[in-house]
C-alpha cells in the first residue's frame, strides 16, 4: 500500500517566534541608488475602501471602476534633529560625527535627558569638516511630533533616517534640513511603492493549533492526552528542534510588508474627505497631513508604522483615478 502523503503540520518561517524587542519597527537596511531621505513614518489609523477607475493598460478591467481596500496613516511632519555621518571599519559602519540642532524640542525631554555640556554647533561643524573624506552614509535623527496628530500622544519618537545619493550631496540636503520640519511630501509621491515595517498586533500566550494551525485531533477516541496539541515533538536527541510548533507568543512581531502603493497624500485641508461622523474608532480625528496606501499594513490602531521607498519594487503600474473615499470602517478580523 502506497505511503500517504501531507503538508507539514505548522509554519517553520518567521523563527523566533517572540515578542519584538520594541514596539517600534526597526529598519534593518535602506534601498540603494535612490537620493534624497529614503523614509519616513507616520501612525496607523484605520482602513476604508477606495473606488478609483483603473488606468493600467494590460488589466481587464481598464477603464472599470474597481474598488481597493485601503489603510489610512497620518502623517505629521518630522523635526530634524540631527544630522549623524557614518564611515566604513573592518567591523562595519561606525559613527564618526553628529551636528545637533541649537532649539531642541521640549517633548523630547520625555524621551531622554539631553545633555546640559554639550558642544556648540560651531565645534560639531567643526569636527564634521576634518572628517567629510571619511564619510560613507548620512543619515538624520527625527523625531515625531504626536501632538500634531489625532491620537492624544505626547512623547515622540525617536529614529534615523538615511539619506540616499553621494555623501557630500546627502550632507548638504541633511543639513538644510537641520533643525526644521521634514514633511511626507519631501520624500514621497502619489503612485510610490514603500515598504511598510511595524510590530504586529500583540495576541499572547497561544497554543498550536491557533499558533500554527496544527490540525485538532478527534475528541472520543485514543486521544486521552489532549486533542488541541503536536502528537509527537520528533527526535529528542541531540535535541528537540526548534521549529516544533509548540504553544507561544502569537504576535507583537516585527514585519515588513513590501511594495504598498502610495494612492493618495492629503493635507489637514482635505481631511473631511476620510473623517466619518464621531472620528475614527479608536483614533479619533485625523487632524494633519495623511496618506493612504494600498491593501493593510501590520500593527494595530495608534501604532507607529515605519515607511522606505521600496527596497525591492516590482513592475509600477499607474494610479488609479480616485472617484470615491468611503468614510465606513472596514471590521478586519484577527
Amino acid at each position: 500500500m502506497a505511503k500517504g502523503h501531507r503538508p507539514r503540520r505548522g509554519s517553520r518561517a518567521y523563527h523566533p517566534r517572540k515578542r519584538a524587542r520594541s514596539i517600534v519597527g526597526r529598519v534593518r537596511r535602506w534601498p540603494t541608488g535612490r537620493e534624497g531621505f529614503l523614509g519616513f513614518a507616520g501612525y496607523k489609523v484605520g482602513m476604508l475602501h477606495v473606488i478609483g477607475v483603473e488606468t493600467h493598460k494590460f488589466s481587464p478591467f481598464q477603464g472599470q471602476e474597481v474598488v481597493y481596500p485601503a489603510t489610512v496613516i497620518e502623517v505629521p511632519p518630522l523635526k530634524v534633529l540631527a544630522v549623524r555621518v557614518y564611515g566604513k571599519t573592518p567591523g562595519g559602519k561606525k559613527a564618526l560625527c553628529e551636528v545637533w540642532a541649537k532649539d531642541l524640542p521640549k517633548d523630547l525631554e520625555r524621551v531622554f535627558t539631553v545633555p546640559k555640556e554639550q558642544a556648540s554647533q560651531e565645534e560639531q561643524m567643526k569636527k564634521l569638516e576634518e572628517v567629510k573624506d571619511k564619510i560613507a552614509e548620512v543619515r538624520v535623527i527625527v523625531a515625531t511630533q504626536p501632538r500634531l496628530a489625532g491620537l492624544g500622544k505626547k512623547k515622540p519618537e525617536v529614529f534615523e533616517i538615511a539619506v540616499g545619493g553621494q555623501p557630500d550631496k546627502a550632507l548638504q540636503l541633511a543639513l538644510e534640513k537641520l533643525g526644521k520640519e521634514l514633511t511626507v511630501a519631501d520624500v514621497f509621491k502619489e503612485g510610490d511603492y514603500v515598504d511598510a515595517i511595524a510590530v504586529t498586533k500583540g495576541k499572547g500566550f497561544a497554543g498550536s493549533v491557533k499558533r500554527f494551525g496544527v490540525e485538532e485531533m478527534p475528541r472520543w477516541h485514543k486521544h486521552r492526552k489532549g486533542h488541541s496539541r503536536i502528537g509527537s515533538v520528533g527526535p529528542q536527541k541531540p535535541s528537540i528542534m526548534f521549529y516544533a510548533p509548540f504553544p507561544g507568543q502569537l504576535g507583537f512581531h516585527q514585519r515588513t510588508e513590501y511594495n504598498k502603493k502610495i494612492l493618495k497624500i492629503g493635507d489637514a485641508s482635505t481631511v473631511k474627505e476620510i473623517n466619518p461622523p464621531g472620528g475614527w474608532k479608536h483614533y479619533g480625528l485625523v487632524k494633519s497631513q495623511f496618506i493612504i496606501i494600498e491593501g493593510s499594513v501590520p500593527g494595530p490602531t495608534k501604532r507607529l508604522i515605519k515607511l522606505r521607498h521600496a527596497i525591492r519594487p516590482g513592475k509600477v503600474t499607474p494610479v488609479p483615478q480616485i472617484t470615491y473615499l468611503s468614510t465606513a470602517q472596514w471590521q478586519v478580523s484577527g
